[in-house]
């Protein structure tokens, strides 16, 4: 046997450090995944504050903005496959960490869950536009099924593979969304809309009667589109030079993504139209992308959208399933926590996590599928409770943040800064509020999910002996 070969048959002990700003940027944009993110959240928008939708993907680009301040700050100083987790244990002690840690962990689980059934929702219209099935088509639990068995497999290849997928995926379509975008801005400026639309500023007037409230209740449609901007942050153990190229990656996200939500939500505002008539369809598009296309392009363009819609959310299921395994094997792992899950394949990859977290995934599905819940509903179902629990982890991270920075001794930044953290922490809280307080149906019962994980989490890090010891020792072995 060789010296190279003995080499690979021999286990990691460690994540491998391989990966430069462009691998993380790639892993940020795959996870959350804007051109499948934009395939549906732009309409739940609308359907909130109609012709205005602009105005929440606006509201909540200040807000990760102000949020990713913390993150790109604290990234600086410290660098883990945790994450939010490393981010807060080392701002706010073990325990919050430990909580917060479960709070994204909880986020990603339930963001891939919706982003899976997603899949089926898009596909089915592919298969519909080509006639390989009926257009009432509601069977989506096999295509889930084969997604996450693609994704489990692309998740056990070298991290490396990993990204240059994510990347790969979203370039394609964001290249044809950006001129599906840039179509419709054009033939509506022209005179030359399908519905005889013209263009003017009247998609960024509000409804009478739309305040603050309103739009902030609708920015969760646009926090969710971002979700996921701070996975490069959970490359700390795989990045060379983390302490510098992650700030640089988390940048040049939150800077691209959010220039091209802006132009596809407008571009889906004015093509629709902003007359009741246009705002009542978009509110009630299950495909913007396809419907759009179909009007301004032809009819192969929608099912192109579609497919590469598809294959966007395929992208941000493998980014959320990568994402939740490195915050979970880092909660495991520093928890010591003995067996399968805090171990390594031998390319490098937290297989035992990737298991369990696919494993969640599908049994959510299979779930929600015995329930006979629609498949769109489905998706916003856990789209929500996925949202709530992200929140919840920015804003500790955020508090963190500001702490770190500001309190205690010399401060990290200059202090005029701390008006940043502070502004970011109101908004999530207050966005949180929106979205708790007074929602209806079985929205109203998903605070509670979220709350269960944390009083969970809260529980297990005081109860469990020496767990709290075990991840202060590693936070600050890996501080040092």
């Amino acid at each position: 046997m060789s010296a190279n070969t003995a080499k690979d048959a021999t286990p990691p002990t460690g994540l491998r450090r391989e990966l430069k700003v462009t691998d993380a940027a790639a892993f940020s944009v795959g996870l959350i995944g804007p051109v499948g993110a934009m395939a549906l959240l732009g309409v739940g928008a609308a359907g909130l504050i109609g012709r205005g939708a602009t105005w929440a993907f606006v509201f909540a680009i200040i807000g990760v903005s102000l949020v990713a301040y913390g993150f790109i700050k604290l990234s600086r100083h410290i660098s883990s496959t945790g994450s939010v987790y490393a981010l807060v244990g080392r701002t706010l002690g073990p325990r919050a960490g430990f909580v917060a840690g479960c709070a994204l962990l909880t986020a990603y689980v339930t963001i891939g869950t919706g982003s899976t059934i997603e899949i089926a929702l898009f596909l089915d219209k592919v298969l519909a536009r080509v006639h390989l099935i009926g257009g009432g088509s509601t069977e989506w639990m096999w295509t889930a099924v084969v997604a996450l068995v693609l994704v489990v497999a692309l998740s056990l290849s070298e991290v490396r593979v990993i990204t240059r997928v994510l990347l790969v995926c979203e370039l394609a379509g964001a290249v044809l969304v950006v001129a599906l975008s840039v179509v419709v801005l054009a033939r509506v400026g022209l005179g030359h809309a399908p519905g005889g639309q013209t263009l003017s500023w009247e998609f960024l007037k509000l409804p009478s009667g739309t305040g603050i409230g309103t739009i902030a209740g609708a920015a969760v449609f646009g926090f969710l589109a971002f979700a996921g901007f701070e996975g490069a942050a959970a490359l700390g153990e795989e990045t060379v030079d983390p302490k510098r190229e992650i700030p640089r990656a988390l940048k040049i996200t939150v800077v691209v993504v959010g220039a091209f939500f802006l132009l596809t939500i407008v571009g889906q505002a004015v093509g629709y139209g902003t007359g009741a008539a246009g705002v009542k369809a978009f509110a009630a598009a299950e495909d913007p992308y396809g419907t759009l296309a179909g009007q301004y392009i032809g009819p192969a363009m929608s099912v192109l959208l579609d497919l590469i819609a598809s294959v966007s959310l395929l992208a941000i299921t493998l980014g959320t399933v990568n994402g939740a395994a490195r915050v979970g094997y880092a909660l495991v792992r520093d928890a010591g926590v003995p067996g399968p899950l805090a171990r390594l394949s031998r390319r490098g990859a937290p297989a035992g996590m990737i298991a369990a977290v696919s494993g969640v995934i599908l049994c959510l599905c299979i779930a929600q599928r015995l329930a006979d819940i629609a498949v769109l509903d489905a998706t916003f179902y856990s789209l929500t409770i996925g949202t709530i629990a992200l929140l919840v982890a920015y804003g500790m991270a955020t508090a963190g943040a500001f702490r770190f920075l500001f309190l205690g001794g010399e401060p990290r930044a200059p202090r005029w800064q701390g008006v940043v953290p502070v502004l970011a922490l109101a908004l999530i809280v207050y966005t949180i509020y929106k979205n708790v307080v007074g929602v209806e149906g079985a929205y109203r019962y998903f605070p509670y999910v979220v709350l269960a994980v944390l009083v969970a989490a809260s529980v297990a890090v005081v109860a469990v002996p020496g767990l709290a010891d075990r991840v202060r020792a590693r936070i600050a072995q890996e501080a040092e």
